[in-house]
């Protein structure tokens, strides 16, 4: 299993992600809400502006304050480092 960290030491699930957008549009917000109603916000922004929103597997809704492009390139940076290590071990 391989975690994605979100800022302040919280780490997600990669293969459970499912899409990380902007928190700025209408259904993005409405989305928001849903979630606080139902139980399934998980807000890791300590308190921070949320820059992006990530949309799990589970429809539970993760809020950080990173942007959208910094998850992103720490999913793809964590996969060149576990391929440039297995490469070493052949």
């Amino acid at each position: 299993m391989k975690l994605v960290n979100i800022g302040f030491g919280n780490m997600v699930s990669a293969s459970r992600m499912v899409a990380i957008v902007s928190p700025e549009s209408a259904p993005i917000k409405r989305i928001i809400q849903d979630a606080k109603e139902r139980g399934t916000l998980i807000d890791a922004t300590h308190g921070r502006r949320t820059r992006a929103v990530i949309i799990t597997d589970s429809d539970h809704i993760i809020l950080t304050y990173l942007q959208s492009e910094t998850v992103a390139n720490r999913m793809t940076e964590d996969e060149s480092v576990i391929d440039d290590e297995e490469e070493e071990d052949e």
